[in-house]
């Protein structure tokens, strides 16, 4: 009963995996789009065991060689069909009667299984695989001298699973294991007498292989259909890696460092004062072209005289009125922020001076270079003196002698309120004295 129960088993084996091969010719998730290779060549040597018929017993397990060589065409990366063959030969052992040698020979069709694409091997390795094989095929005994017959054909069906480790692409090792049974075997695996009953429902020699070989995988693209899986899977990782970089590369463009509200790709000013207005382009709104944004202009207006107001006084004093704007505050050079940079606009004021020092050589003034309240005192301190000493050293260079000026740093300035970026620019800057 229980050799009746493997052969039935034997045989459902072999016939689900005919169905499944069946299957992946029509199904409609095939995916032949691939660029993958098809084709392979694979060699491998082992062992056999033949376990029966004998006439008089054989006892030793594995104790024969087998050579196979198969070609292997996939239909795509799940299933595909291979024409394979083995040479063995069976000899006698010490639990044999007499000696005998019988050259054992099969070739056959089988269909293939990459279990490994099918349960997704990849998502855990990339070295490993495994294939499922079965079918049918011919077997060919020849006999020693004095045997009953010199030779006999039997039909076999085989079954085995094949490991896989991938060197490369082009090349994996594998290690098989197969199992066959021959049906309308007539006589013993030794030739010496017949095996019994004809019936095809039975197997009348069995035959165990267990072998090593290496696969040659053939074609002109990157990889073979047993590792598309593993191929999938990379070039998925890489369109992921590439939409990270995508997304980066637009969070970059779309990072607004000035906060005016325009992205830094399309920003013409990326360097806008915080809280100005800006146009489409990130440039500063200033209406009346005087280089100073409107919205500080509009508070320099209120805590100063306005341009007109100046310009009025001045010229009804013409440069003697420098002195009283200098000495009241309203000529100063104003910086941008944590900078010894003067604003544009602030040229204006540093002229000015430059101009009232030339025509009145007995004058001197001195500057004093101020900080707003953001930073460390010590920090601020050393700012506010740099400001003062950038000043003093264009007016140097504009001609104005060394022993008429003189700077210091003012430090902060925290006459305005901390929280407001607008209020800040009006106090980072440096006011004369003139005497």
């Amino acid at each position: 009963m229980k050799i009746i129960m493997k052969k039935v088993t034997f045989l459902t084996l072999v016939m689900l995996l005919g169905a499944v091969v069946a299957q992946a010719q029509t199904s409609e998730n095939e995916s032949s789009t691939l660029d993958y290779n098809k084709w392979s060549v694979n060699a491998n040597v082992g062992l056999l065991t033949a376990s029966g018929p004998y006439k008089d017993g054989h006892s030793d397990y594995l104790s024969d060689l087998s050579y196979g060589l198969g070609v292997r065409y996939m239909i795509n990366d799940k299933f595909g069909l291979m024409v394979d063959g083995a040479f063995g030969q069976v000899e006698s052992d010490s639990g044999s009667a007499f000696d005998f040698e019988t050259k054992y020979t099969r070739v056959g069709l089988q269909g293939v299984v990459n279990l490994g694409s099918v349960l997704n091997f990849s998502s855990w390795t990339n070295r490993l695989g495994l294939l499922a094989h079965g079918g049918a095929g011919a077997t060919f005994l020849s006999y020693d001298d004095g045997a009953l017959v010199d030779n006999e054909k039997a039909i076999n069906l085989i079954v085995g699973f094949t490991p896989q480790f991938r060197v490369s692409d082009r090349v994996a090792l594998n290690l098989d294991v197969a199992m066959q049974g021959n049906l309308k075997q007539d006589y013993t695996m030794d030739g010496m007498q017949t095996s019994g009953s004809s019936s095809v429902h039975h197997f009348k020699g069995m035959v165990t292989t267990v072998s090593a070989g290496i696969t040659f995988y053939l074609g002109s693209a990157d990889h073979h259909a047993d590792w598309a899986s593993v191929n999938k899977s990379k070039e998925l990782d890489s369109r992921v890696s590439q939409a990270e970089n995508k997304l980066d590369e637009m969070e970059d463009m779309m990072a607004d460092d000035d906060r005016d509200g325009v992205p830094n790709y399309l920003d013409e000013e990326p360097n806008t004062v915080n809280g100005v207005a800006v146009d489409a382009k990130g440039r500063a709104v200033d209406t009346d072209g005087n280089g100073i944004p409107d919205e500080i202009d509009k508070s320099i207006q209120k805590k100063y005289m306005t341009k007109d107001e100046a310009e009025t006084q001045m010229s009804g004093s013409g440069l003697a009125g420098i002195k009283s704007l200098a000495n009241d505050g309203a000529i100063s050079v104003y910086f941008k922020f944590d900078s010894t940079q003067p604003e544009t606009y602030s040229y204006d004021a540093i002229n000015k001076i430059l101009l009232y020092m030339r025509a009145n050589d007995g004058a001197s003034a001195t500057l004093t270079g101020y900080s707003d309240q953001i930073g460390n005192e010590g920090y601020n301190d050393q700012l506010s003196e740099n400001r003062a000493e950038h000043v003093y050293n264009i007016l140097v260079e504009a001609g104005i002698s060394e022993d008429r000026l003189s700077y210091s740093g003012g430090g902060m300035d925290g006459s305005v309120d901390e929280n407001s970026s607008k209020a800040r620019q009006l106090v980072r800057r440096v006011v004369f004295e003139i005497k």
